[in-house]
Order: structure tokens, then C-alpha cells, then sequence
């Protein structure tokens, strides 16, 4: 048997006029009074009904539209942890703009060339959060953002599904972030993950611990929940992981959302009753087992891990009526088509390890990557698209993680270029050359080391750390710098980043003590 799958039957289309932003508040329609957003913090929650949302949405579509922005013009969004990240988002969609949502954590180095791909007619920017500079365009503050929402409101320019929704930025394996382009429909093919991955019900009060401004949260923490009609809890900026087990008991979370590790700094502070509690939820990065079984005695729930990518969100998963079994991520969402493929581009037979790839015509799948056609022509090799993750099919469809077949890394959540990493850290006037690579400091916890060469004697660590957090965002910066005489490279003086991990396995390169806390949490 042949390693493909694909559960139940296709998702039908979206309709043939359809809005993204329209869709999403849809679901709230019929019950305006009730609370889609609750902001949990140590004073009352700050909750925003759906007809508040709605209107609030409305206003800055209408306002965007008053300053002369046409439909598919680019916004960029440079904003924190805050709500007016999901209603500049929804906003700039409802008007037929098409923002660009970006990190907060990004220097004026990182954002520069970004707004240069993107090219906007506007940013939206937050107090402190770090912009392009030169700018390349009129900025819109978060203030005079708030005084949009008072606009008269804008009903969303419906249109061609196929048209430009949003895009969002992801790290390529060159060191260049590119920007994944998706379409409205995108929302539309989450509906195969209400079922797939969340077991999500419009009764559900839904928690995600992670911020307003990061992707993860944006989709499953607000987007699906309002599609749904449920109820979306979102902890305060600045809630510290030991402080979320008596949120989620307080405000009765039904279904709780976070990365592993945010989960491990949960269970190593102690879990109350949460009787109220059906599973959680976790993507980002690969789901430790020590963390799932931990989980599972402390709070006799379920953990259902998701499986997915920027340019196609996520599209295997265990769910509650189908857990995974031990040791795999999932099965592929009921209406999606993966398969594994061999170097040949042609499926292999089941049990045998190969690249993980993704229908073609998943109607998630992104429009392509901005200003990169070759890039995105790479990606899509007889009617797959391959995601470049090594896996391998059981004989009942479940797939188990292998690993990346390149040399990207994963922290808390973001994949990370080392080309990137490396090249900022060999800035450095004591760094000859570096590479950097995922280090596994625990059972469930790896960091990004940096290996370097020193141009004299070793460089202080604490001068190291400053330097790449100077130049890169927060999530992006070693945790661990080791000097070495050497690194590997072969005979055409590529950098061996495979060899430079086999040495740290086989312990021919000592590590030093681990750091206190991982970058997930």
C-alpha cells in the first residue's frame, strides 16, 4: 500500500462572493450579544461582544477606505500584544486590503527588507515596536487606529475567493524571510480543522496562551473560534505561564491552545481542578511525550498535537474522536489528501520514511510566495506540495515526524533560518565564522546554539547574547555559544550543519551547562 491519505470527502468550495473578514464575523451573527472576546487579566475581563466586534471591524474598514486605500493595496502591521491586532487585521481584510501581520519583536535591521518585498501604502504601528527605516510609507499609529473604529462603518467588499487575503511572513532556507501570500478562501479550509483537530462547538469558551500578534493565536485562538461562534479567552499581555492553570479554572475554558512549552512551564508550576476542561490543543513545534503523558495525569485530558506550515496552517492532527496514536503526530485532516513521497516525487509504500506532502488543490494551500516564483514553483512538484518534513505512514494513515530534511530550526514556535542567525552573529569582531543549530537541552526542550570560531581567544557570552539581540528579533537569538577550533565543511567548503550535530550527539563537542529557561515558554 501506497503512502497516501486522504479521510472523508473533499471540502465543497466557498461561496462564489465571499470575504474573508465577513465570513469570520459571520458566525457571531445570530447571537450579537454574546461575548466573543475575553481579555483575562488580574482586574475584570474586558470583553468585546460580537456586535462590538463587528462594529469595531466595520469602522476601520470604513476609515481605511476615507484615507484613499484601494482594494489590494498591502498594509503592514507593526503591533504588539494588544486587540487592535485582530481588528486592524480584520479591518484592512473587510476593506479589500491585504495586510501584512509581523512580529513585534523585529528590529528596524530585520524590518527593513521585509517592507521592501511587501511594498504598503500603510503601516499600523504600535507604540515602541521597531519600523523600516527609511519609511516607506505614511504610518498609521494605534491611536489614530482606535479613532477609525468609530468610522462609519463599511460593509466587506466581497469577491473572488481566489484574491489575496493576508500574508505572513516565514523564515526560507536561503536566510531571506519570505512572505507566504494566501487567499480568502484560507478560512474557508480551516472549517476541516474544527472537526480534524480542535472537536470546536459554538458553546466552547476556547483559551490560548499565546499573544494577540502571533499567527498561532490569531487563527486558532480568535479566527476559528468566532467562525464557530464560540467564545475566545486570551490572556492579558504579560501573563506569566504559571499564572494560566487559574485562568483556565477561573473562566471555565472548555479547550486550552498553547505551544509545549508553554505547557511544560504549566506542569512544572502545579495544575488546579480544571473541571470544565475537554483537551488541549498544541502546534508550533513538535509535542515532547514526557509533556503529553504529564499533561494527561495532571489534568486527566487530552492533548491533540496539529501538524502544519505558514503556507498551508496545519493539516494533520490527532482529534478527540480520533487520538493520535503513541508516538505520531496525527492523521490527515478528514477532507485533506497528503501523501509521503520518495526522491522520485512518487509515494512510497507505507512504513517507509519520506518527505510529507500536501494536495496541490487544498484549498488552504497559500497563492505563493511574494516576488519569488521560482521559490514557490519549487515547492510544487506533480500535483504535491512538498513541505520539506521527513515522516513516515503507518498502514492506518498516522504519521510519525522524522525531522526537517533541511537545516531549519524551530524556536518556541518559529522557524528559524540559521543562514540568518549566523550570518548576524559573524558580524561580531571576535566571531571568525559560526554556524548555528537546534540543540536538544532536555527531553522536551532545545534551544538554537551557535558554534563558533573565535578570531582570538573565546568572546564572553553575555557580549555575544547583546550582539544578536541587537541585530535579531528575541525568538531568532542563541541561547548557548560554544567556540570550537573547526567547523565541518566539506570538499566544496560547504558548512556541514548535519556533521556539526552528529558531533554534538556523539559528544565530541561538549556543551555547557543549560540555560535556565527555554524560548518556548
Amino acid at each position: 500500500m501506497l503512502s497516501v491519505d486522504a479521510p472523508g470527502p473533499a471540502l465543497p468550495p466557498p461561496p462564489g462572493r465571499f470575504n474573508l473578514a465577513a465570513y469570520v464575523l459571520a458566525g457571531g451573527a445570530a447571537t450579537p450579544g454574546k461575548v466573543a472576546l475575553s481579555i483575562l487579566g488580574a482586574d475584570a475581563p474586558e470583553d468585546w461582544t460580537y456586535a462590538r466586534l463587528a462594529r469595531a471591524v466595520g469602522g476601520i474598514a470604513g476609515g481605511l477606505a476615507a484615507m484613499g486605500l484601494a482594494p489590494g493595496d498591502r498594509v503592514l502591521l507593526r503591533l504588539g500584544n494588544t486587540v487592535e491586532f485582530p481588528l486592524a487585521f480584520l479591518g484592512c481584510i473587510a476593506a479589500g486590503l491585504v495586510p501584512v501581520p509581523t512580529s513585534s519583536q523585529l528590529t528596524t535591521p530585520e524590518i527593513g527588507p521585509m517592507a521592501a518585498l511587501v511594498a504598503p501604502r500603510l503601516i499600523v504601528a504600535g507604540p515602541g515596536i521597531a519600523l523600516p527605516d527609511p519609511l516607506p510609507c505614511p504610518v498609521l499609529t494605534e491611536a489614530e487606529l482606535h479613532d477609525l473604529a468609530a468610522h462609519a462603518p463599511e460593509a466587506p467588499r466581497l469577491g473572488d475567493p481566489e484574491r489575496p487575503a493576508y500574508a505572513v511572513f516565514t523564515s526560507g532556507t536561503s536566510g531571506r524571510p519570505r512572505a507566504v501570500l494566501h487567499a480568502h478562501r484560507a478560512i474557508w479550509a480551516r472549517r476541516m480543522m474544527w472537526n480534524g483537530w480542535y472537536g470546536l462547538r459554538p458553546d466552547d469558551r476556547l483559551m490560548h496562551a499565546g499573544a494577540f500578534n502571533w499567527t498561532y493565536t490569531l487563527g486558532t485562538g480568535l479566527m476559528d473560534p468566532w467562525s464557530r461562534g464560540a467564545t475566545a479567552l486570551i490572556p492579558a499581555a504579560g501573563t506569566a505561564p504559571a499564572d494560566l492553570p487559574a485562568l483556565v479554572a477561573e473562566h471555565g475554558a472548555t479547550i486550552f491552545a498553547a505551544a509545549p512549552g508553554v505547557y511544560r512551564q504549566m506542569l512544572r508550576a502545579g495544575l488546579p481542578p480544571l473541571p470544565r476542561l475537554r483537551h488541549g490543543l498544541s502546534a508550533g513545534e513538535k509535542l515532547a511525550d514526557p509533556i503529553r503523558h504529564a499533561w494527561q495525569v495532571a489534568t486527566g485530558t487530552a492533548l491533540h498535537e496539529a501538524f502544519g506550515m505558514s503556507e498551508c496552517s496545519t493539516f494533520v492532527s490527532g482529534n478527540p474522536a480520533r487520538p493520535a496514536p503513541e508516538g505520531a503526530l496525527g492523521h490527515a485532516q478528514p477532507g485533506r489528501r497528503v501523501a509521503v513521497l520518495g526522491d522520485d516525487g512518487a509515494p512510497v509504500p507505507r512504513g517507509t520514511p519520506g518527505l510529507l506532502a500536501v494536495d496541490a488543490a487544498d484549498p488552504g494551500l497559500m497563492l505563493g510566495y511574494l516576488g519569488a516564483p521560482e521559490a514557490t514553483a519549487a515547492r510544487f512538484r506533480g500535483g504535491w506540495f512538498v513541505t520539506g518534513d521527513r515522516v513516515a505512514m503507518a498502514p492506518d494513515g498516522a504519521l510519525r515526524y522524522l525531522g526537517r530534511d533541511d537545516d531549519m530550526m524551530n524556536a518556541g514556535g518559529y522557524r528559524v533560518s540559521p543562514v540568518e542567525v549566523e550570518a548576524a552573529m559573524a558580524a561580531h569582531p571576535g566571531v571568525h565564522e559560526a554556524a548555528c543549530v537546534e540543540v536538544a537541552v532536555s527531553e522536551s526542550a532545545s534551544v538554537i546554539g551557535c558554534f563558533y570560531v573565535p578570531e582570538a581567544g573565546p568572546v564572553a557570552e553575555t557580549a555575544l547574547s547583546a550582539h544578536a539581540h541587537a541585530r535579531l528579533a528575541h525568538y531568532k537569538c542563541p541561547r548557548l555559544f560554544v567556540a570550537v577550533d573547526t567547523l565541518p565543511r566539506g570538499a566544496n567548503n560547504k558548512l556541514l550543519r548535519r556533521a556539526l550535530r552528529r558531533k554534538l550527539e556523539s559528544g565530541e563537542i561538549a556543551l555547557p551547562a543549560p540555560p535556565g529557561r527555554n524560548p518556548a515558554g
